[in-house]
């Protein structure tokens, strides 16, 4: 039987990446893990929050790359035409983490994800929404929207001849209404490349993936940089992917690494079978999120997939 949601089972790639400050080395790098990832057999393949440089707001806008109007040239965007080559080669699906872009028409700073299809087309690109800013007493301040602009849409990504992912970054994990609406919207996947730190890592990366997925019944990957004591910024790694019913299929520790994850529709369908959260929901007692005024496209700049 063919699931509504995933037509046919896949093989996903997680590519907990080691960085460093060469972006071309950077981009080598991402390219022979691809490549590993595609020989073992994955068709849909993600790279973690900010692949291309550092991770930091002291970083962003040296390592920007510009990717409007689309396509860019390779001297605006190096990383746009690896992904897309990389995508075309593989023949696979590449979920392109995010790097950091520069727009010339509203002049802000974006950390921003591309997707990219077997043919090499870019097939979709979502703006970080939540900006990182937290402070911790005695853990750790940061503020991205001190460099950084918010993007302004939810990405419902259509895989053809798979069926939808929905892509956020990092930091939108957090917020579940982002979650429902891709879910609510046929996603049998949520990606979200991200960095979280030691402090937020240890205390909610796991839980928030378990809970985006008990929530919406689909499944869950959380993609994040390797950890680098010697960088300015430390990630937590443990890159996961969870199941439908919250268990996790797979984790990576802290160190680079590429875990796989066979994800299947009639796992998707078997545990809404069990709990059938979708015809047991009370939208004459609470407003359905995913119904509501939610933007699906950019404002203000109209290249943009």
């Amino acid at each position: 039987m063919t699931s509504k949601l995933l037509q046919k089972p896949i093989k996903l790639a997680l590519i907990q990446l080691a960085t460093g400050l060469d972006k071309p080395t950077n981009l080598s790098h991402a390219r022979s893990k691809i490549l590993e990832a595609s020989h073992a057999g994955a068709s849909l393949i993600v790279l973690p929050e900010c692949f291309n440089s550092p991770y930091g707001t002291a970083h962003f806008p040296t390592y920007a790359e510009t990717l409007l109007p689309s396509p860019p040239s390779h001297t605006q965007s190096p990383t746009y035409h690896a992904l897309s080559s990389l995508a075309a080669e593989t023949h696979t699906y590449l979920i392109g983490g995010s790097i950091p872009e520069f727009s010339p028409h509203t002049k802000k700073y974006y950390n921003t994800c591309l997707t990219f299809g077997p043919t090499g087309a870019l097939l979709a690109t979502h703006r970080k929404l939540h900006l990182f800013d937290i402070d911790i007493p005695g853990k750790i301040t940061f503020r991205e929207s001190a460099v950084l602009s918010p993007g302004n849409k939810v990405s419902v990504v259509d895989l053809p001849g798979l069926g939808k992912v929905g892509v956020a970054i990092c930091y939108d994990i957090r917020f579940p209404e982002l979650a429902m609406v891709a879910a609510r919207k046929g996603c049998f996947l949520l990606v979200y490349p991200g960095a979280f730190n030691l402090t937020t890592g240890r205390l909610h990366w796991e839980l928030l993936a378990r809970a985006r997925a008990v929530d919406n019944q689909c499944y869950v990957a959380l993609c994040s940089p390797a950890r680098d004591m010697q960088a300015e910024y430390h990630a937590w790694g443990h890159s996961l992917v969870v199941d439908p019913n919250a268990e996790v299929r797979v984790e990576a520790g802290t160190g680079e690494d590429v875990v796989y994850a066979e994800l299947s529709g009639e796992r998707i369908e078997e545990v809404r079978r069990g709990i059938p959260l979708s015809g047991q929901r009370r939208f004459d007692v609470y407003p359905d999120v995913s119904e509501g005024k939610v933007r699906f496209e950019e404002e203000g700049e109209g290249e943009e997939k």
